[in-house]
């Protein structure tokens, strides 16, 4: 039963994250190669192929040839999992205090230097010993 689990886990796996998932399309392509099959009953399975795959048109059922098996292309689905060393936190009762009654400074215009934002615009100058 674990063999079976495991297989079943990896062809999940490289379907989900490989090109192999391509070739769930197989049943399409039958499907298309007896449709063409029916219209021109000479045409073998290598030119069907070669119709197909080496160089496409787009006709009128362009629409199932881009359902077709390697055909389109996507990217792939990517999973990175990182084990990160062991991080703790913790809180201890005593970290904050309380401030009380303490009173904090509030903004006072005459704190502030007026000049000071007039000399941050000003070239640097020169001094001399």
């Amino acid at each position: 039963m674990k063999k079976l689990i495991s297989i079943l886990l990896l062809s999940f796996y490289l379907v989900s994250t490989t090109e192999l998932y391509q070739l769930l399309k197989i049943p399409d392509l039958i499907e298309h190669y007896c449709e063409h099959k029916t219209l021109n009953p000479q045409m073998s399975v290598a030119q069907f192929l070669k119709m197909h795959y080496d160089h496409p048109v787009k006709d009128g059922d362009f629409d199932k040839d881009q359902r077709l098996p390697f055909v389109i292309h996507s990217a792939p689905l990517a999973l990175y999992f990182t084990v990160a060393q062991r991080f703790e936190f913790s809180l201890e009762k005593n970290t904050f205090k309380q401030i009380g009654s303490q009173k904090f400074p509030s903004y006072n215009i005459n704190f502030c230097y007026k000049g000071f934002l007039n000399t941050a615009w000003e070239p640097p100058k020169l001094f001399r010993i």
